[in-house]
């Protein structure tokens, strides 16, 4: 009896939250990805993303694909949190320092063609307006800025900006600007000795790619985005791309109150302000369609693509770092990827070769700073993460 007066008030709702997510994935299925709506997974991912937007995240987006399952995508809580609009799979989400991995791609494309050494010094290909801010950029190669074993200071740990930042948060801020914040600083440490990640690096690779392609955004799209039809991929190249109607509204808990406002110009500031370590956003399949194309090998050749997966180690002896990815231990499982997170969201990308298996998921809270919602949103990340891989 009390099952079927179970089945008698789940069944509608049931059927309720089967035809919103039919309603989720209607769009997405016209632009040509076949979603698996039968995905074993699915409830269970589902459950996870509402316990924790009901919990205070504003809102969540997963993509999967796998070899065994094929494509699924799914999403909870808001887009916008003001107007109650819904996370959608056709929302764009800001990948933040994942588009380190795109930046690295470009530059080793440019070594596939020639146009680039890795193992030669930044100062053959760096202009001298913007060797003046390094110290010893003679002994600084490419390969260095690609894997952070430079010794070049984070720009964003100097008191002096993060002060800029924050009593004028929506004044845009240039690559030079940047780049005065470490001129007076002293390399971390002799180059090539030990890997310490740096957001300075990458933007040094995109001066170098301006340097050689006239543009590196616009290269990056016609090498990366068009190659692989990523038409939910957007970038400097692409003007107002920052006002797209389907980009997410982003929220930092401010106060640690569990109650997160609303910074989404100040978000909007900072990613149009950096080049090479940030500033692309796209939907939740096209970061997996990117790496995916990736790895197999749809940009780079096998050679170039083992360059891109050998490992520096961090001062424990375990690999951490290659050229543009980061590689991980998921549940005990080698993975490739990487991570992003910004004032306004939070991101990871990566591939399981051992379960053939590719997990994007993205949230429009603000995890660079430590507080409640952002341990919470690290939770969650972990909780999805085991159940796709178990």
């Amino acid at each position: 009896m009390k099952y079927i007066l179970f089945l008698f008030i789940a069944l509608p709702l049931m059927i309720t939250s089967l035809k919103a997510q039919h309603k989720k994935t209607a769009a997405f299925q016209a632009r040509k990805i076949d979603l698996n709506l039968r995905y074993e997974k699915s409830d269970s991912l589902h459950a996870i993303m509402k316990r924790y937007t009901d919990a205070g995240i504003p809102g969540v987006a997963i993509a999967v694909y796998s070899e065994k399952e094929g494509w699924w995508a799914g999403t909870e809580g808001y887009s916008r949190a003001e107007n109650k609009s819904l996370m959608t799979n056709d929302n764009l989400q800001y990948l933040q320092s994942i588009s380190k991995t795109y930046m690295a791609t470009a530059i080793l494309k440019l070594y596939e063609m020639g146009k680039i050494q890795l193992d030669s010094p930044i100062t053959r290909y760096l202009p001298k307006d913007y060797c003046q801010f390094i110290k010893h950029p003679d002994q600084i190669t490419v390969r260095m800025l690609l894997n952070h074993t430079s010794g070049i200071p984070e720009y964003s740990d100097d008191p002096v900006f993060i002060s800029r930042v924050l009593q004028h948060p929506l004044k845009p801020f240039t690559t030079k600007e940047i780049l005065q914040t470490v001129g007076d600083k002293n390399l971390m440490f002799p180059p090539g000795s030990k890997h310490h990640y740096s957001n300075t690096n990458y933007e040094l690779l995109a001066l170098i790619a301006d340097a050689l392609t006239g543009n590196h955004s616009l290269y990056i799209s016609n090498q990366i985005f068009k190659p692989l039809g990523l038409k939910n991929t957007f970038y400097r190249n692409d003007p107002g791309y920052l006002k797209y109607p389907l980009l997410v509204n982003s929220y930092w808990d401010v106060l640690n109150t569990g109650r997160p406002v609303n910074i989404t110009a100040m978000q909007k500031v900072n990613v149009e302000s950096f080049i090479g370590d940030d500033g692309i956003v796209c939907t939740a399949t096209d970061a997996i369609k990117f790496l995916k194309g990736l790895m197999e090998g749809k940009l780079l050749s096998p050679a170039t693509l083992g360059q891109m997966e050998t490992w520096v180690n961090d001062d424990q002896g375990n690999p951490v770092y290659g050229l543009g990815l980061i590689h991980y231990a998921a549940g005990g499982l080698e993975a490739y990827g990487h991570s992003g997170g910004g004032i306004g969201s939070g991101c990871i990308l990566m591939y399981i070769p051992e379960k053939k298996t590719y997990v994007f998921m993205a949230t429009n809270i603000g995890t660079l700073f430590e507080g409640s919602l952002p341990a919470k949103a690290n939770q969650m990340k972990d909780e999805i993460l085991a159940a796709i891989l178990l």
